[in-house]
């Protein structure tokens, strides 16, 4: 494969948008799933020498990874959240917490993507795993940090139902994530997602299907100081 390398190649694929973080407080992220290899090196590259809040690289894979760090040997890899942070530290938390809560194992990759967004948007953040419904008295041993909590990220995915519980005990707003997490009629996470979308617990917004990123990014933005 050949390797690109920073400069007026990039512009044949990608145009960075330096203003976001002027614009909107918060810095783009760059989105690695469809991208080679090639061209996320020719992005980090191009980041190398800018002067950028911390910068996250999402849905990065071992080989996405290897060829950032080869630009940026400064950045933080994640490989569970396939997420790779430049630079490595994130800001000193500020603001309120935000709870992370994981149904499954399985759920994990997506639970670390939302902690790693919020936690380098600027905010405290603890993760709470494996709490699903299936074994719901493992979720009440947590629920003096649920409600110390902001804002609840709760992350699940065969019949979604973590959400809808965690709505009903607490006072802070909830974003339900649905995971692909299940069995077949699960479809790919539809039906977590459907669940979340009928819950009848008040309180909860839905972002899409393994939508880390977005989680975070929504849930640092509810608990800004």
């Amino acid at each position: 494969m050949d390797t690109v390398h920073g400069g007026d190649s990039l512009g044949s694929f990608a145009d960075l948008d330096w203003d976001r973080a002027a614009r909107r407080g918060y810095p783009e992220a760059i989105l690695c799933a469809g991208k080679t290899p090639a061209q996320v090196e020719a992005i980090a590259a191009e980041l190398a020498g800018a002067n950028q809040p911390v910068m996250l690289f999402t849905r990065a894979d071992q080989e996405h990874a290897t060829v950032i760090l080869s630009q940026l040997p400064d950045a933080a890899h994640d490989a569970t959240a396939c997420v790779v942070a430049w630079p490595a530290d994130p800001p000193r938390p500020t603001g309120g917490l935000v709870a992370i809560i994981s149904a499954g194992t399985a759920d994990l990759p997506v639970a670390k993507e939302a902690q790693l967004t919020a936690r380098y948007l600027g905010r405290p953040t603890e993760l709470v795993v494996d709490v699903g419904v299936a074994g719901i008295h493992r979720l009440f041993k947590h629920a003096a940090l649920l409600r110390r909590a902001k804002v609840i990220i709760a992350v699940a995915g065969m019949d979604g139902a973590l959400p809808s519980v965690v709505a009903g005990l607490v006072g802070a707003p909830v974003i339900a994530v649905p995971t692909s997490t299940g069995y077949g009629v699960s479809l790919g996470g539809i039906a977590a997602l459907m669940t979340m979308l009928n819950s009848c617990a008040p309180g909860i917004a839905v972002v899409n299907i393994d939508n880390g990123y977005g989680a975070g990014h929504i849930a640092a933005q509810i608990a800004t100081p």
